[in-house]
């Protein structure tokens, strides 16, 4: 199994299959609206809008799992994403991360990232870049920003 045979629902609930993105530079983000982490939508966003037609992707999955801080519906968070930081890329439905009803795209994430110290996700705004062949380059935390990420995005490309 690889990367690009997962499929995950749109937020409107469509089937997206991750081989559409193939040949594209991803970078998957869990991403919550109510947590200290969220003015990263911004950064992501001026990412996104830099790199998009270099083609970069960004992939966001809404969570409530750390601290209930996205408790809204699918809708909810897309509306609060596009009126406070202009989000344009894609968004998904809400998933959860860790445990045993964890997405399936991230129990893989987790698994086949290189040298993963942790398994489990800590928080929001967990990144995995992923290259044009769907190999994960590297997973960073939450302190790490979206501009942090720039150089590595840029060399992918």
């Amino acid at each position: 199994m690889n990367l690009y045979d997962f499929t995950v629902q749109s937020n409107r609930g469509d089937d997206v299959s991750l081989s559409d993105y193939a040949g594209k530079v991803l970078l998957i983000v869990n991403t919550a609206s109510k947590c200290g982490y969220t003015p990263q939508f911004d950064g992501l966003q001026k990412l996104y809008d830099k790199y998009k037609d270099q083609g970069l992707v960004i992939l966001g999955f809404p969570c409530n799992q750390f601290a209930h801080q996205d408790p809204g519906t699918d809708a909810e968070i897309l509306s609060f994403c596009q009126i406070n930081y202009g989000v344009t890329f894609p968004m998904f439905k809400k998933i959860k991360v860790n445990g045993k009803d964890a997405d399936p795209l991230f129990g893989y994430l987790k698994e086949h990232v290189p040298d993963a110290k942790a398994k489990a996700i800590r928080w929001n705004f967990t990144k995995f870049l992923i290259d044009r062949k769907g190999a994960i380059i590297g997973r960073y935390d939450s302190k790490v920003t979206p501009a942090d990420l720039d150089s590595e995005v840029a060399k992918l490309l």
